[in-house]
């Protein structure tokens, strides 16, 4: 089915009516209003096109505001992501979709870019334990041997070692809706979402 394309605000907690506190990431979803349909006879494939937010007119180049146009949106959307089409599933360019498309109790699908780290070590990068730390030696977080030495006389692809961690394209599933609140345009997920503040996240049942 179609999703909404959301803004992270950042984390909290709310408490149920029996006391319990959950830990929640806030996210502006929607509205998104629907800016093209993709169709198995002109595309190749079935999606719809759906934009986020809204760009000033004078950062908004024409190609971008002609195609909104042509939906009826007047702003050009800051981005724009496809959602794959359910079985029966019907979208009008221009219709507009909320956080009314969820529900309390909902188990949802998030996908985000992680906050990138940087050029990391072997022991943040995949949990590496290290040498021991006493005995006054300089090399207690290095990576340790590299592998065969004569037979094959290199190292072997795969092979765990430091490099860029973070910035990927994550996902999590069976995020729990605790609450919607459809007049600011918030969903409340249970636990944590991947990105970091004000980035963008995509999100499906």
């Amino acid at each position: 089915m179609a999703g909404l394309i959301g803004k992270k605000i950042g984390m909290t907690r709310i408490f149920s009516e029996e006391g319990i506190a959950y830990p929640v990431t806030v996210v502006e979803a929607g509205p998104c209003p629907v800016l093209q349909i993709k169709t198995a006879e002109s595309d190749g494939y079935e999606a719809v096109q759906l934009g986020f937010g809204a760009k000033k007119a004078k950062r908004s180049p024409k190609a971008e505001l002609g195609h909104a146009a042509k939906a009826g949106v007047e702003v050009a959307p800051v981005i724009l992501r496809e959602f794959a089409l359910g079985k029966g599933e019907e979208y009008e360019p221009g219709q507009e979709l909320t956080v009314e498309l969820f529900e309390a109790g909902d188990s949802v699908v998030v996908t985000g870019t992680s906050k990138g780290k940087g050029f990391q070590g072997g022991v943040k990068r995949h949990g590496f334990a290290g040498r021991p730390a006493s005995h006054g030696h300089s090399m207690s977080r290095t990576p340790g041997s590299m592998g065969p030495g004569t037979d094959p006389s290199r190292v072997i692809k795969g092979k765990k070692l430091p490099g860029q961690m973070g910035n990927v394209r994550k996902t999590f599933r069976n995020i729990q809706v605790i609450k919607v609140d459809s007049e600011r345009n918030l969903l409340f997920l249970k636990g944590g979402v991947p990105g970091s503040r004000n980035s963008y996240v995509l999100i499906t049942k």
